[in-house]
């Protein structure tokens, strides 16, 4: 079993039209803090990104910002984090999140979030990680994203051996439990727990 210390989210710079964005993004960040799970995201203090990270910090909870030094600015970067990184560029930004945490969630977000999100999966796809993706569709926020997945599976491009592997909460309640069960289950190459198997 794989232990989930540390999730990073993915989310938008800004709040969006509904307030169940907000909502559940003060709630994640709740969430986080109760399970003492550290949170990662991308630094700064506007929009879901600011939510989430207020809220974790509210909590009692700890917070690792990471952000490119041209967006200190633009997304207003959160000084109270307990761990705040700058780096030189998305790519080194993403790449940190990725090593700072041992699960992904996506709330609602722009072409910044959607491509942080598929990056992850592309790289499960092709087997160089196996920590557990969840989309969190508030809303039904991502449902035309999951229908695109849907058909590319039905139009063969999501074919055995390259699927991928990605959880899908409607309630932010759920999100922390799914990603600690889905963490829970044997990895690709390794053998699987008799007593493990039983209980689920």
């Amino acid at each position: 079993m794989r232990q989930i210390r540390s999730i990073c989210v993915y989310c938008g710079s800004g709040n969006g039209a509904d307030p169940a964005f907000t909502e559940a993004a003060r709630r994640l960040g709740e969430m986080l803090a109760e399970a003492r799970i550290r949170l990662v995201y991308g630094g700064g203090r506007i929009g879901l990104m600011g939510e989430v990270a207020r809220s974790v910090l509210a909590a009692g909870g700890e917070v690792t910002g990471i952000i490119p030094e041209f967006l200190k600015a633009r997304e207003l970067m959160l000084p109270d984090a307990q761990e705040l990184h700058v780096v030189k560029d998305m790519h080194a930004r993403k790449q940190m999140m990725f090593e700072h945490a041992d699960a992904f969630i996506a709330l609602p977000g722009g072409i910044g979030t959607l491509e942080e999100l598929v990056e992850q999966m592309t790289w499960a796809q092709l087997g160089r990680h196996e920590k557990p993706i969840l989309i969190a569709d508030i809303n039904g926020f991502w449902r035309p994203l999951l229908s695109l997945l849907a058909h590319m599976r039905e139009s063969g491009f999501l074919r055995p051996g390259l699927e991928v592997r990605y959880l899908v909460a409607e309630r932010i309640e759920d999100a922390i439990e799914m990603i600690r069960q889905a963490a829970s289950r044997p990895s690709r190459g390794e053998k699987p727990d008799e007593n493990l198997l039983r209980r689920m």
